[in-house]
Parts: structure tokens; C-alpha cells; sequence
């Protein structure tokens, strides 16, 4: 486990590492330089998951289950909102439909923690959690990430899987996504990329976004600009700051803890 700075959750879990790039979204992820990082400090969990790709680091499509970490959020007895997976993606097709079994047995043996599982797969998270796991937990928070209109296909799966919250991180949005029929999404995170490579953000974009959330009676929470200011000027992440119309949004689904 580890505290986090991501602002919509408390703690990240990472009972899988490594990845590969599938969509456009994934060309700056945070996740790949972290990787290597934590390679050259010598954990074994993250060794041989990336390689080099021109001046850039990369998945290489390695993928480990960790069965030790299963027992992690067992051990914390204060309730925490836990991002499954800061490191992966539970539903790559890599990990096992056991191995993804045994994380909702975790997370049904800690009904005090609201667990939040994002993927860019919602295809076959939509067919494990429909044919494998029998009961839907109050305490889990399905979402998928849609960065532009080329991935939009993804809200049509994530709307049919079975969850008591479902959620959608625009994040990095890269693009406009157009209109989106919101019915049945309770949560929308919305976000710029960071870093040197950062893709523009654009207000335009975000405008959208949030105007369909209020259609639809969906949260809202407005992550970050990024690297990308709304004046379309290029600075420190910090020095943009989390406001967007003249205000920050941190709303939450309804069953978020307090």
C-alpha cells in the first residue's frame, strides 16, 4: 500500500504490475517512468516490466500478480478510498480470472473500504464480472478511462456491467469526447496530463464534460490542468492549479464515504 497525492482517492493497491500501451492515452503514463524507478531501487515486484524506447520508457507487456500483496488491505482497519491498481490494470488480459477472484475475496472481507478499479479494458471487465463474481459489493466502484472520442466506445461497456457505482476518468483528455449519454454513470474525473510531453488541454473539452454531468445528475471532480493552463500556456503543474470556473469541483458519487 501507499499514500497518494492522486486527489480523488485516500491510498493505492497494486496486486499487479506492468502493462502495455493500448490507446493514445497511455503514451505518457506516469506509471511506466515509475516503474523503472522503482526497478533501480531493486523491487522485485517491479524488475524487467519496462524497456527503452528512444529517449522514452515503456511498457514491454510483462505482467505479474502478486499474490503477497492480497493481504495488504486486510491490515488496515481505518476505511480508506483505495485505487486498485495505480500500477496496471486488473483486467488485462494477462491476469488470470482467478487472480481477479481472489482480489474481489479481499475486497468482500473488507466491506470498510471503498475500493475504485479503473481500466482502459471494460470489454473483458464487463464479461469476467458478469459470468465470475455472483454479488455485486456496495464497496466497489467500476470505471473505465476515455481520453478523446476515438475510446468513447468504452462508456457503452462500462454502462452494462453490473456495479453499485460506476465511473469514468477523462483523464489524460487529450480530445474532445463529444456528447455521451451519462445515464448510469455516477462519478466523472476529469484531468490534463502532466509532464514534459504533456498533450494541450482545452477548456472547450472540459465544458462539455461537465455540462453533460449535470444533465445527468452525474459528479463531478475536476482533477487538475495539468501541464497546460486554461490560457493554453505551458507551466508547472502546480501553477495551474485545480480551478475551473473559478472554483474547485470535488464532488463524489453519493455512496462516497465522508
Amino acid at each position: 500500500m501507499a499514500e497518494t497525492q492522486i486527489e480523488w482517492t485516500d491510498a493505492t493497491w497494486n496486486p499487479v504490475a506492468g502493462c502495455n500501451i493500448l490507446s493514445e492515452g497511455c503514451k505518457n503514463c506516469y506509471a511506466m517512468e515509475m516503474a523503472r524507478r522503482l526497478e533501480a531501487m531493486g523491487v522485485e515486484k517491479y524488475q524487467g516490466l519496462t524497456r527503452r524506447s528512444g529517449k522514452r520508457v515503456i511498457w514491454n507487456g510483462v505482467v505479474r500478480e502478486d499474490r503477497a500483496a492480497l493481504e495488504i488491505p486486510l491490515r488496515w482497519r481505518k476505511p480508506r478510498k483505495v485505487f486498485v491498481n495505480s500500477m496496471s490494470d486488473l483486467f488485462h488480459d494477462a491476469v488470470s480470472d482467478d487472480f481477479i477472484l481472489a482480489v474481489w475475496e479481499v475486497m468482500r472481507r473488507t466491506p470498510h473500504h471503498h475500493y475504485q478499479i479503473l481500466t482502459k479494458r471494460p470489454d473483458r471487465m464487463l464479461a469476467v464480472v458478469s459470468s465470475l463474481i455472483e454479488v455485486v459489493l456496495p464497496n466497489v466502484w467500476l470505471g473505465t478511462s476515455v481520453e478523446s472520442a476515438s475510446v468513447r466506445h468504452r462508456i457503452d461497456d462500462l454502462k452494462k456491467i453490473p456495479a453499485a457505482i460506476r465511473f469514468i476518468s477523462f483523464e489524460p483528455l487529450i480530445g474532445p469526447v463529444g456528447e455521451v449519454n451519462l445515464n448510469g454513470i455516477h462519478w466523472a474525473i476529469v484531468g490534463g496530463e502532466s509532464g514534459r510531453a504533456a498533450r494541450p488541454l482545452r477548456e472547450e473539452w472540459i465544458d462539455d464534460i461537465h455540462d453533460q454531468c449535470a444533465k445527468y445528475d452525474t459528479a463531478f471532480f475536476f482533477k487538475q490542468w495539468g501541464t497546460w493552463g486554461a490560457d493554453n500556456k505551458k507551466r508547472s503543474k502546480k501553477a495551474n492549479g485545480r480551478e475551473y470556473r473559478g472554483r474547485t469541483w470535488d464532488e463524489m458519487p453519493a455512496s462516497a464515504p465522508a
